[in-house]
């Protein structure tokens, strides 16, 4: 299974691009920051991450605040085939400020 739950900041964004099909595209980058502990050890984990997010969710993250942490749910894949390099395909995304 491919499924990928973050819960992360928005700190770049691009405009929305539009498919030939017409669907609208979000492009952004999220930043993320916690502290997990590995093998009873704490370790700090940052990462950015470059994600997209297609259709009606791609309204919803334009309308999210930069630098405000949300829950994004979605999973990986390759930027286009012959790409070494992942992007995060958001599918929703939570306000954690709200119930």
């Amino acid at each position: 299974m491919n499924r990928l739950q973050l819960t992360a900041s928005i700190v770049e964004r691009e405009a929305v691009r539009y498919t030939p099909a017409g669907v609208p595209v979000a492009s952004c980058t999220l930043q993320h920051h916690t502290e997990v502990v590995e093998a009873g050890i704490p370790r700090q984990v940052e990462l950015t991450l470059p994600a997209v997010a297609a259709g009606e969710v791609s309204g919803k993250m334009e309308g999210c605040a930069m630098g405000i942490p949300m829950l994004f749910t979605g999973f990986l894949a390759k930027k286009h085939r012959n790409a070494r390099t992942l992007v995060f395909h958001i599918t929703e995304l939570q306000d954690l400020g709200k119930d």
